[in-house]
């Protein structure tokens, strides 16, 4: 069990787990998961870290199809700016490796918005905590569990 799923089943929120076999060479992470559970690129959802200020990161949640706006990003925040969180940084705050990170059960909870293209869905597919495991979750429980926000945050 990974945080993220062991947060969903203590607020008893409905979901599926849909695992599927990683390649180790393979560092488009989200794309995979689409592809190899044969998901359209738009449901699957991608979990990316900005930085607002020094020490400031925030969880953007997104379609694999889509690339993120930092100037929409910045501006869901109320930001001056964001600029894509260090690598390493983003592992060690949310306690997740990348290509395996979760909007959920995350170390420290950030301030996190979801896509408005998620509201077009019943269940939208996001990382469940490792990789090669999705899970299958309702956009209005994350919004719930993560106190986020809707925002057109794609370029």
């Amino acid at each position: 069990m990974t945080p993220a799923i062991n947060l969903l089943k203590k607020n008893k929120c409905e979901f599926k787990i849909h695992k599927y076999d990683h390649d180790p060479a393979c560092e488009n992470y989200g794309e995979e998961a689409a592809l190899k559970l044969g998901l359209d690129e738009n449901q699957v959802y991608k979990t990316l870290l900005v930085e607002l200020s020094p020490k400031e990161l925030a969880v953007a949640v997104l379609p694999v199809s889509k690339q993120l706006s930092l100037k929409e990003v910045a501006n869901a925040f109320k930001a001056k700016k964001a600029v894509m969180a260090n690598k390493q940084e983003a592992q060690k705050v949310t306690g997740y490796l990348l290509g395996g990170i979760s909007p959920l059960g995350q170390k420290k909870r950030l301030k996190t918005i979801l896509d408005e293209s998620a509201k077009s869905y019943d269940t939208i597919f996001v990382s469940g905590g490792k990789r090669g495991l999705d899970i299958e979750v309702k956009p209005q429980d994350l919004i719930k569990l993560l106190n986020a926000n809707y925002y057109k945050v794609t370029a």
